[in-house]
């Protein structure tokens, strides 16, 4: 791990942040003259590429816009993607989106690396193809998000890169072509923790495949990670999310972080009085949308009590939302009462601080337990999931079962990470319809990947019976939070929490059919004027 750092390190000072390509041409760089002469060079030059091309605090903040997150902080940019009042002008935060900073990099380790004679010429391909996974995963990102962008080369100067955008058919074959090059020659394990290898190459060809409903390509993706025989289901749901499980088997990849050294802070997640700050929470939409302990919705179960809603759930549900009532950090865990017993103002109510969550919840994702960082939640080691096993295992479900209906592989691929879950494998009467699979498969998705930075993406993908997107009816309702109160003499922390029938308004939202693409920041067009705009913009 520390050698692992130190690559960074070294990669951060030897190599300055190049702006991005389609705005300007980058004043400092790496001198051909002095390098491009060792392995030593290509491989320093390669985790320049890696360093910042994936932002941990950014699954969090995705999901903030989605139905099933809240961004508070309007400085912070998510909130006016959530909500739906973005415009080209205020766009959002997510300049590490629309980027090509790294692609630029990789762009200038291609077109360098054959200078280099390799002792091992399979060391080489393999620095290549780590280089254009990389290329591929921004694009992906950016064609998702925005549609077509510019599929862009080595420019010269600012003037040579003000190019148009290709279409977006033609970025994502341009992202296929380049993910199945990588795979032919990346290497099957990793160097290290947090390199690129074989499965993570076939996890980007397999979420991009889903994501534009390839569903064959995706299958054969999912199938060939099983077949590498790497990869499992860690036994504890939770542990994945934590320091001590950051070298689990369930993890394909993550980012990469050392305390002290390349750190990373967790306090924008945390409740008020935890030091937090309540950046990105999850909302009561998340809480509606794990199934009770028999297996059945809340819809449909007998077990379920609107008063107590967070009795009898889903073990997931625990285990990732932190909800009024718990036993947390010596005490109770209050967002309910605006004083607490005693008198005292509740410095987690929502309304009383800026940094209290507004829906009275917090993810427990990263967070849980608070001790692992010792105090100290600016200056932290924790290393957040890119891709992981269970996706692999709920994109056969899905592919399956959009390609040919139910089948026992869809089956037993949900079985396999709801057993893991503690929760009954699936009732192959009540779901032998692909519809009504095709709503359990998705409702598992969204529960078992909460927090990680997929929703948006999903419900832009999924669509209704009338072929309308999801976010289209999801996006499209008033987001409110419980009210209620604690009940500090019950002892079963589920059901400490009474909840009232009267939720409280947090903000109106709405979503257009043109919000399915982000506008192209003004900024940007402004740089380059042959920039066209999403329409509805």
């Amino acid at each position: 791990m520390k050698k692992n750092i130190f690559i960074y390190l070294c990669a951060v000072l030897m190599i300055t942040s190049c702006s991005d390509f389609l705005d300007t041409y980058p004043y400092d760089a790496l001198s051909p003259a002095t390098t491009w002469k060792t392995e030593g060079d290509a491989e320093k030059f390669l985790i320049g590429c890696y360093d910042g091309w994936i932002w941990g605090e950014g699954f969090f903040y995705w999901d903030c816009a989605s139905d099933i997150g809240f961004s508070y902080h309007t400085h912070e940019g998510w909130r006016v993607i959530g909500n739906g009042t973005l415009t080209a002008a205020n766009p959002g935060s997510y300049s590490n989106t629309y980027t090509f900073t790294r692609i630029r990099r990789v762009i200038t380790l291609l077109e360098n690396i054959d200078q280099i004679t390799f002792a091992d010429e399979s060391k080489k391909k393999d620095i290549i193809a780590q280089a254009r996974v990389i290329r591929a995963y921004d694009y992906l990102k950016m064609n998702y998000w925005y549609g077509g962008v510019p599929i862009i080369e080595a420019y010269k100067s600012a003037d040579e890169a003000k190019v148009p955008r290709n279409t977006e058919a033609e970025v994502k074959q341009y992202i296929y072509d380049e993910v199945d090059a990588a795979i032919a020659d990346i290497k099957d394990s990793p160097a290290a923790r947090g390199r690129v290898a074989k499965g993570a190459a076939l996890a980007l060809k397999m979420r991009a495949a889903l994501y534009y409903g390839d569903y064959q390509r995706a299958l054969d993706a999912a199938k060939a990670i099983q077949n590498l025989g790497q990869y499992e289901l860690d036994p504890d749901y939770a542990n994945l999310f934590t320091l001590a499980g950051v070298d689990s088997k369930e993890i394909i990849l993550s980012t990469q972080h050392l305390k002290n050294l390349k750190n990373e802070w967790i306090v924008t997640v945390p409740n008020n009085a935890d030091g937090g700050w309540s950046s990105m929470v999850p909302t009561r939409n998340l809480v509606d949308l794990y199934e009770m302990s028999d297996g059945l919705t809340k819809e449909e179960s007998a077990a379920y009590d609107p008063a107590h809603p967070f009795k009898g759930r889903d073990p997931r549900m625990a285990m990732t939302v932190l909800y009024p009532g718990q036993d947390w950090q010596g005490g109770i865990l209050n967002t309910l009462d605006e004083t607490l017993p005693g008198g005292g103002k509740n410095p987690n109510y929502p309304t009383v601080a800026d940094n209290a969550s507004k829906t009275g919840l917090t993810w427990a994702k990263y967070v849980a337990p608070l001790e692992q960082y010792g105090g100290d939640l600016y200056n932290t080691s924790i290393c957040q999931v890119v891709f992981r096993y269970a996706e692999v295992l709920l994109t056969i479900a899905e592919a399956s079962n959009e390609l040919n209906g139910p089948s026992e592989e869809a089956y037993t691929a949900l079985d396999e990470v709801r057993a893991r879950a503690g929760m009954p494998a699936v009732d192959r009467t009540r779901y032998a319809a692909k519809e009504t699979l095709r709503e359990l498969i998705r409702r598992e998705r969204s529960v078992e990947l909460a927090g990680e930075g997929h929703r948006r993406a999903d419900i832009l993908r999924w669509k209704d019976a009338s072929g309308k997107m999801l976010a289209e009816t999801l996006l499209n309702t008033p987001l409110t939070r419980m009210s209620g109160t604690i009940n500090y003499d019950e002892t079963d922390p589920y059901a400490r929490a009474t909840i009232f029938d009267t939720p409280v308004h947090i903000e109106d939202r709405k979503f257009a059919p043109y919000n399915r693409y982000l506008p192209i920041p003004q900024a940007s067009r402004d740089k380059n004027p042959q920039l066209t705009q999403n329409d509805g913009y």
